[in-house]
């Protein structure tokens, strides 16, 4: 079942169940996903694109919520961060620290960077293969502490 369908089936289960925070959410990225479909002039998305507006959604919402919270506001942070917690159900399971310090490791290890020159490359070759399993600047961050070490 496409993500846009599941999406739909939990939209119909929120509004049975009066879950006002998960409806929001729902409807927010399927909103999204129908925006990208409709800029792209496609009739699906692939699951890579997929996963890229649901991690934008993500994004904001977390990007929001610190916001929030600067302000003093964090009734509007907590709802932002259980919204993020309703998108995230969708996302692939995400690399731990661990995990993503052995990827990283052999991604050097197989394109033979040996200094900060290489980040760039290694940043890429890492984002391609661990979409949607860690977030980008999570990956900039372990490839910079890797290469400079």
């Amino acid at each position: 079942m496409s993500l846009e369908k599941t999406i739909m089936e939990d939209i119909k289960t929120a509004m049975k169940a009066k879950d006002k925070v998960a409806l929001e959410s729902l409807r927010a990225v399927k909103t999204a996903l129908s925006y990208a479909k409709t800029e792209a002039q496609v009739d699906e998305l692939s699951e890579a694109d997929e996963i890229s507006i649901l991690q934008k959604q993500v994004k904001m919402r977390k990007e929001a919520a610190e916001q929030f919270t600067s302000q003093g506001r964090d009734d509007m942070a907590e709802k932002e961060l259980q919204q993020v917690a309703v998108i995230e159900k969708f996302l692939p399971q995400q690399l731990s620290e661990e995990e993503l310090a052995a990827e990283i490791t052999a991604i050097i290890q197989q394109e033979g960077a040996s200094g900060m020159k290489d980040m760039g490359k290694v940043v890429g070759i890492a984002n391609k293969n661990l979409a949607g399993r860690a977030e980008g600047k999570a990956i900039a961050g372990e490839v910079k502490k890797q290469l400079n070490a």
